[in-house]
């Protein structure tokens, strides 16, 4: 039981060592805020659903070393995600340019809603039109004759 106990132990505790860890050295501390900001904002192009910073994909190794060297060489951000950008396309970014190829990608969320409310509206308006005088002539004797029986007994 105790050689168990200690199996699993020494597997949980050398999880650890087989993680990478990379340090970077920064001049000052605006370019390593520059960095994780900039690590944040670029996508994996591996992972997908991952920004370099939180990726250990061999490609976004490749690219923490260049945003690094990048910044070290005095590329402003703009220039760097456009560096980015032209090397491993507009899928890169997180937040996709606002082009001719994205144009659907932004516009699709204010479309759909408003052709929702349209129709939620148009809908409401029939069900009002559908109950308004569905009463037949008999029905809506009898509905007065009960109503006025009502107010007799109050």
């Amino acid at each position: 039981m105790i050689r168990a106990l200690l199996l699993v132990a020494s597997l949980a505790l050398s999880g650890g060592a087989l993680a990478v860890i990379e340090t970077y050295e920064f001049e000052d501390e605006s370019l390593r805020e520059r960095f994780a900001n900039l690590a944040d904002e670029l996508r994996c192009p591996k992972c997908q659903n991952q920004n370099i910073a939180d990726s250990n994909a061999p490609i976004a190794e490749d690219l923490r070393k260049q945003l690094h060297a990048q910044l070290h060489e005095g590329r402003s951000d703009g220039e760097i995600v456009e560096y980015m950008v032209d090397r491993y396309g507009e899928f890169v970014l997180y937040r996709p340019r606002v082009n001719n190829v994205t144009l659907v990608l932004w516009g699709a969320p204010v479309i759909l809603l408003a052709l929702a409310l349209l129709v939620l509206r148009s809908s409401m308006r029939g069900r009002a039109q559908a109950q308004e005088g569905t009463l037949s002539a008999e029905e809506q004797a009898r509905l007065d004759a009960l109503l006025a029986d009502d107010e007799e007994r109050a």
